[in-house]
């Protein structure tokens, strides 16, 4: 199953967030884009850049979009382990709060680690090779 997790590229929040998510990600499951990106553009994904920091996760097999809060619980069950138990008991709560949440955080974003010009030096080759554009 090839999943791909689109960011917003100009956020040191979620790149950071981005970068975290490889690191646990050992089985390479889930590809990064930015929202700012050719890949966004071609799907349509763009106009989510400039929406308070939704992210987007995109099942290339079925087509299937998942965004903020859905989008992590989501990524959870992907990544599997304590991440899959986590994201079960927070879909425990009813959307319209975890998405509260997920916005209030997002809107908070760039004070929480500041605003990067495009992507920040990701850290190894492999997390490259993962990038698409």
């Amino acid at each position: 199953m090839a999943w791909v997790l689109f960011f917003d590229g100009d956020c040191g929040f979620c790149n950071k967030s981005i970068q975290r998510v490889h690191r646990i990600d050992t089985h390479q499951r889930v590809d990064f884009a930015p929202l700012q990106g050719e890949l966004s553009r071609s799907l349509g994904l763009e106009k989510y850049a400039s929406l308070n920091g939704t992210i987007v996760l995109l099942d290339e097999e079925s087509g299937a979009k998942f965004f903020k809060f859905e989008a992590v619980s989501q990524l959870g069950k992907i990544l599997g382990g304590v991440y899959r138990l986590l994201g079960f008991l927070l879909r425990l709560f009813p959307l319209f709060l975890t998405n509260r949440l997920y916005d209030l955080i997002a809107r908070h974003r760039y004070l929480l680690v500041g605003k990067t010009a495009g992507s920040c030096g990701f850290p190894d080759e492999n997390f490259r090779k993962r990038m698409r554009h």
